[in-house]
């Protein structure tokens, strides 16, 4: 099993670490496999690649997912250290200050 997990888990690593290499072989004009990387400027013709798709309202649905689910977190936190509190697991210390 172990075997199993190492090997799946290298082949991954391989396939991910072709993936994000340069392509830094030559470059041939009649290169009939496709090209592992892509640059950001130009396509290997020298063309001008397309505009990437715009997400309409990006900023909006970021908000619009991340605020609820820190409020949950929010909310599940505060409950277990009042529930830790409450069993005497964990109680914050009270320093006086009688100086």
């Amino acid at each position: 099993m172990a075997s199993l997990a190492g090997r799946l888990s290298r082949a991954l690593f391989l396939r991910n670490s072709a993936t994000l290499s340069r392509n830094t072989g030559s470059k041939s004009v009649n290169a009939t496999g496709p090209t592992l990387s892509r640059t950001a400027v130009s396509t290997t013709s020298g063309a001008v690649p397309p505009k990437p798709i715009k997400v309409p309202f990006g900023l909006t649905r970021m908000v619009i997912v991340v605020i609820p689910f820190l409020y949950v977190g929010n909310l599940i936190s505060k409950h277990f250290a009042a529930l830790l509190e409450e069993h005497e697991i964990f109680v914050p210390d009270d320093d006086d200050d009688d100086d």
